[in-house]
């Protein structure tokens, strides 16, 4: 029952519009009820010329419709007839249309909402969270996943209140014309609900198997599509086209599965359904041929119970949709109820700009009980205009270090402060607005050199830019003269100016269309843009060709002046310019000094000078 209620949370904030569509499914199923109760008796008065003989009490109001219908003349009948009918049926179906309207536009919200929900807390998710999940998994679940929910509110909770209206309608129907006979609706309703309880549960496992399969589905094509260059050069593709046929034949198996369960339920009913109708043609065909009961009257008791069985059909339906979607919902809540390892303390206060100096204090980390330690009682103290080089071996901890520094995870031991604050202390944004960050994956997105380079600016929508009108979140305030300025800083502002639109140039998916050394200028433009107090470096002019690393250099040089870098450093260049460098082996410190002093006292500084710095030389 709490899966239930969950599922049912969706639809907080859109309950007014879906009691309007709730309130014209009942006025729908009542118009289904009055169309049937006055057409089959009046069709019977008018081409038989018998009267409507019921065998119950009839409420008053109701014994005087039968006689006025019994004392009017079957041509009178028949003329008004077609207008009776006609009138009915554009009324019902005007209400469906209102109702179908309201309905969609509930469903269409409900997954507006879900998604936006999803993606907001998946953004807001810490760094560990995404090492645990693959990217597809996660697509997945904003797609497929919501995908079933919407067809859960779309289809089956229409048809879970329409049905049931209509099935409480016409047993109103069958009970007030013949009480003791209606009683086997209930005897149709239990042999229907035992095997469809049986189904359901075994739909919501086949529904999770085929959410989690389409989840590695996604995961392959999304490894598969952006590793593309890779695949080619190895001559994969034969290898890649066969692994998706094997995820792909899964998938296929699994939904076949549960279509096969989803399509029984239609013959179950059916047939069920044509049985009780066999037995009361049988059991009430004896009053009609005594007089007892009219033909008209025998042909709407049986109408109305033939009409039960399509509405208890597709509550059957209703039954396992809403059984995949709970699948599918606890696969989202799984999401939605996850909580950042990192957060921010209630009401945590602005860091101020550094003034004096970072420190680690006793620090270590590890990103689970298993992986053991990656940073072991880290002591190290940055102070403001240092240049500082991490340099070991790969996978040392190098990366983590920094990491730390902006607050991607928090240490497992000890503190991380600036000027003397714990970063635990403050807010997120007033901390990583001092940062600015250049790595050697340069992440750019599908948008305009101008959007890319001004990526992580003060937004003001106030001021929108020419034919960006509808952009939610407006233009960034940097200027067009402080972006080409940062442009020109980076040696970006030539290739830049030689696109096609300039600066308002779409750079395809990760910056597909640029060359790595194109890439790399563009991150190291947004850098300068940001103008930081702390820049972390992750060795950014490795991609660029010699000529324009010695310009790229000279202005992340001047770039430098007065700030406090922290570079993950692979080339010698980088290392001599160093005011101080720190030696990590195997998530510890083991020296920390100046070039030439490590030279001298640090073995492992040595070796790594002699095998990967020297050659730089």
């Amino acid at each position: 029952m709490r899966e239930y209620w969950k599922l049912l949370q969706f639809l907080r904030g859109h309950t007014k519009i879906f009691a309007l569509a709730v309130f014209f499914m009942l006025i729908s199923a009542v118009f289904e009820g009055v169309q049937l109760s006055m057409l089959v008796p009046m069709i019977d008065r008018i081409f038989t010329d018998r009267k409507i003989i019921l065998p119950n009490q009839l409420p008053e109001f109701v014994a005087k419709a039968v006689d006025w219908f019994n004392a009017m003349d079957p041509y009178q009948l028949f003329g008004w007839f077609p207008f009776v009918f006609l009138g009915l049926f554009l009324i019902k179906n005007v209400v469906m249309f209102i109702y179908d309207l309201l309905m969609n536009d509930t469903s269409q919200r409900i997954m507006r909402d879900v998604r936006s929900r999803l993606y907001e807390t998946i953004q807001n998710l810490s760094l560990d969270y995404f090492s645990q999940r693959r990217t597809g998994e996660l697509i997945s679940r904003i797609t497929n996943d919501v995908q079933v929910i919407e067809n859960a509110v779309s289809y089956a909770v229409t048809d879970l209140f329409r049905q049931s209206f209509i099935i409480i309608v016409f047993v109103a129907i069958v009970f007030s014309i013949h009480y003791q006979a209606a009683l086997i609706i209930f005897v149709l309703f239990l042999f229907i609900a035992v095997p469809m309880r049986l189904i359901g549960r075994r739909l919501r496992k086949l529904s999770k198997s085929s959410q989690e399969k389409m989840a590695d589905i996604n995961s392959l094509l999304l490894e598969t599509i952006s590793g593309v260059q890779v695949v080619k050069a190895f001559c994969m593709e034969p290898y890649e086209t066969n692994r998706f046929r094997q995820q792909n034949q899964a998938f296929y198996k699994l939904k076949m599965k549960s279509i096969k369960r989803l399509l029984v339920i239609s013959p179950i009913t059916e047939l069920i359904g044509a049985s009780c109708g066999v037995f009361l043609v049988f059991g009430l065909g004896a009053q009609v041929l005594k007089g007892e009961l009219s033909f008209g009257i025998f042909g709407l008791f049986l109408g109305s119970i033939l009409s039960t069985i399509s509405p208890v059909k597709k509550l059957a339906n209703v039954h396992a949709i809403i059984q995949q979607a709970l699948a599918a919902n606890k696969r989202i809540y799984d999401v939605l109820e996850t909580k950042p390892t990192v957060q921010e303390k209630p009401h945590a206060r602005a860091l101020p700009r550094i003034k004096s100096c970072i420190k680690l204090e006793g620090v270590s980390f590890q990103y689970d009980e298993e992986s053991g330690d990656v940073l072991k009682d880290i002591d190290l103290e940055i102070r403001v205009g240092d240049l500082l080089a991490i340099v070991g071996p790969t996978g040392t901890g190098k990366s983590t270090l920094v990491n730390l520094i902006s607050r991607f995870y928090d240490p497992t031991e000890g503190r991380v402060t600036m000027d003397g604050v714990d970063l635990k202390e403050v807010s997120l944004k007033s901390l990583r607005q001092q940062i600015g960050i250049v790595s050697q994956e340069t992440i750019l997105f599908n948008d305009t050199v101008k959007a890319n380079l001004s990526y992580g600016q003060p937004f003001d929508p106030g001021r929108l830019a020419k034919g960006e009108a509808a952009r939610a979140q407006g233009v960034p305030q940097s200027s067009q003269k402080e972006i080409e300025e940062a442009a020109q800083r980076a040696y970006a502002h030539p290739f830049i100016v030689r696109m096609p639109q300039g600066y308002d140039t779409v750079i395809g998916d990760r910056g597909f269309r640029l060359s790595g050394g194109e890439k790399q200028r563009l991150a190291i433009a947004r850098a300068i843009l940001k103008n930081p107090p702390i820049l972390i470096l992750d060795e950014a002019t490795s991609q660029l060709d010699s000529e324009s690393e010695k310009f790229v250099q000279q202005a992340l040089d001047e770039l430098m002046e007065g700030r406090t870098v922290i570079c993950i450093a692979h080339r010698l260049s980088t290392i001599v310019k160093a005011t101080k460098i720190v030696v990590l082996d195997q998530g510890r410190v083991v020296g920390v000094g100046v070039h030439e002093d490590l030279l001298k006292d640090c073995d492992l500084y040595r070796r790594l000078y002699q095998t990967q710095f020297e050659e730089a030389v």
